[in-house]
């Protein structure tokens, strides 16, 4: 089940935080996120799962920054979140995707857990101009069915930043 914008507000604080936590930002069954105001690009044109992918980061000025068609942009939340005992999903707000804008290519899933910023796998189908604290996407939350373990070691677990992928680390085991 999910839980409706007045359970996530009874939960707030114990089960679930948000970081900072703005009331007028609950919907009738999520929260609006923010995007923080940095972006970070791939510094090669073609990435290899194998190996370590860098990247470099770009201030989005208070102007806005104009995204690029075909090309991924990881960008992340202004808010920190933690659960301890529901599964937290991340969904793009439809008014930003009905200007073709994708804030997650696939991973909107968080686990049982999950504590720190949420990396936003940014692309769009068009130049669309971005800006720093726009409710770019909404977190929802579902309750679990059974005993679940908690993530609490993962490799994005606790991050502090946007996080590009460490998809090669599974390669080293």
């Amino acid at each position: 089940m999910i839980l409706s914008g007045k359970e996530i507000a009874r939960h707030i604080g114990e089960e679930i935080m948000i970081t900072p936590f703005n009331p007028k930002r609950l919907n009738p069954n999520s929260y609006n996120l923010t995007l923080a105001d940095e972006l970070m690009v791939y510094d090669n044109y073609e990435l290899d799962m194998k190996k370590k992918n860098t990247g470099h980061l770009l201030k989005i000025p208070q102007e806005g920054y104009v995204l690029e068609p075909n090309k991924l942009y990881l960008g992340r939340t202004h808010e920190y979140t933690k659960t301890t005992c529901f599964v937290p999903m991340l969904e793009g707000r439809s008014s930003v995707g009905r200007l073709g804008l994708f804030i997650h290519v696939t991973a909107g899933f968080g686990d049982v857990g999950f504590s720190g910023y949420w990396t936003l796998e940014m692309f769009c189908v068009q130049p669309i101009r971005i800006y720093s604290g726009v409710e770019i996407c909404q977190i929802y939350f579902h309750t679990v069915l059974g005993e679940a373990e908690k993530y609490i070691s993962g490799k994005y677990q606790n991050n502090q930043g946007i996080q590009p992928s460490l998809l090669y680390k599974d390669f080293e085991k």
